[in-house]
């Protein structure tokens, strides 16, 4: 099949603890599993069993005020991955450190545990604030993720410049900052509209290496309008998906092969 160059690596973030605010990086080793690193921990309420997600700010209000970076993989030995969490009011504690639970249940309010594997049914709660535009306003929701992970929905999240440029002219007023939206992979586009809404069921490359399968559109929740890193809260970024792409940013992907990925790769589109 025919190859289509669509534009190149813009941006390449990744999430050690999942629902925390991440890293910024320049080169990534990809796997069946994402981008290596990513969502490699979460935090597990204690009471309910249950992964902690920011799709819920009613229960866990500032959990976007955390931050989590890669520090270093132990020895192959252990082949462990630690992570450093900076709390909001500036401290920082490492995932690896004997108190580690017990500070963030401190910040938290509620108690609350690392985990670093997901097991067979992991479970999330959302909540629909009361907004006017939301099919059901006010209400808690739950969702499975995959066995095993502790992604939403898919291991690689993509989006292009295009669209978010298109967001913003649409809206103006708001911030439509990436961090809003937390990509794995941000795609340079030069054209204008929502051009990865017509995507699903093709694959990207990139670089040499990294095949990608785009299996749909990314749908959006409240997680796009909370405050975080100076950015304000806005129910208006999320009323402009609605209105404009059905509440759709981004696409959701699946690796078909894996490799190395750099800020600057071409991307093609086949």
């Amino acid at each position: 099949m025919a190859t289509e160059t669509t534009g190149t690596i813009a941006a390449l973030w990744r999430y050690p603890v999942k629902s925390m605010r991440g890293e910024e990086i320049d080169v990534a080793t990809v796997t069946d599993r994402g981008l290596d690193g990513d969502r490699a921990y979460a935090l597990v309420d204690v009471e309910t069993g249950k992964v902690v997600s920011a799709k819920n700010p009613r229960k866990w209000p500032d959990l976007l005020e955390f931050q989590s970076v890669l520090l270093r993989k132990y020895d192959e030995a252990r082949s462990s991955l630690v992570a450093q969490v900076t709390l909001p009011d500036g401290g920082s504690i490492e995932t690896d450190a004997p108190d580690f639970d017990a500070r963030i249940s401190a910040r938290l309010g509620r108690a609350v545990r690392l985990a670093s594997s997901a097991g067979d049914a992991p479970r999330i709660e959302g909540y629909w604030p009361d907004f006017d535009f939301v099919e059901s306003p006010d209400s808690v929701f739950e969702v499975k993720l995959p066995p095993g992970t502790f992604f939403d929905a898919a291991v690689v999240h993509l989006m292009t410049t295009a669209t978010l440029r298109k967001f913003q002219a649409s809206r103006p007023e708001s911030r439509f900052d990436l961090a809003r939206f937390r990509p794995n992979i941000v795609v340079e586009w030069e054209g204008d509209g929502f051009p990865e809404d017509g995507w699903a069921g093709r694959t990207i490359r990139i670089g040499d290496e990294v095949c990608l399968s785009i299996d749909e559109p990314c749908p959006r929740c409240v997680m796009t309008t909370v405050g975080q890193g100076g950015l304000p809260k806005d129910p208006d970024v999320l009323r402009t998906i609605v209105r404009e792409n059905r509440g759709n940013l981004g696409v959701l992907a699946s690796v078909r092969r894996g490799g190395t990925v750099r800020r600057g790769d071409a991307v093609s589109l086949m």
